[in-house]
């Protein structure tokens, strides 16, 4: 992903596998909305202590299959579809690493992100759903909140969320009936 300065957005970078993606997506039976995934984002939110989480899949957009925000409060809503250079769940996609911002604004290459100001984010972490037998990264695993935490947080964090995008991989392969090697 590439980071546009005038913008204060990282801009996608082709994506030479989208097509690949988009039928793999289709063959796994995943794209649209889910039940079971917005119960795993309304858990794992509550794990992390955070008002907002989601199962996010990558493709023109970011849509999220598995979505838990607030209905109740102060904090805005979050639609099923965002744009796909908002956020920082494309950083975890073209990386293909787990990240993990305790405050997303101590990093001057994070904190002029849309969603800083549209939502307020001030904290995430989020993993990559990596298809085993192909490699393709299917989208995200992410919680997220407006209110930033000590960066002593973040090895817990990052175990947090390394450990359910495992266990939303898992569940995934149950349902396809694919077992990992």
């Amino acid at each position: 992903m590439i980071f546009d300065t005038d913008s204060g957005l990282h801009i996608p970078s082709f994506d030479d596998d989208l097509d690949q993606r988009v039928q793999l997506l289709s063959d796994l039976g995943l794209g649209a909305p889910d039940e079971e995934f917005d119960a795993f984002a309304a858990d794992l939110a509550r794990a992390a202590g955070l008002p907002y989480a989601m199962v996010n899949l990558i493709t023109d957009q970011q849509v999220f299959v598995g979505l838990h925000s607030p209905t109740e409060g102060d904090l805005p809503p979050v639609d099923r579809t965002m744009p796909r250079n908002h956020g920082y769940c494309p950083e975890v996609f073209d990386r293909e690493k787990a990240l993990v911002l305790p405050d997303v604004c101590a990093y001057p290459r994070f904190a002029g992100n849309p969603v800083v100001d549209q939502i307020g984010i001030r904290t995430y972490a989020g993993a990559p759903l990596i298809h085993e037998p192909t490699g393709t990264v299917l989208g995200t695993v992410c919680v997220v909140g407006p209110t930033e935490r000590p960066l002593s947080t973040g090895q817990a964090s990052l175990a947090l969320i390394k450990e359910r995008r495992d266990a939303l991989m898992k569940l995934i392969y149950q349902r396809t009936g694919h077992v990992p090697q």
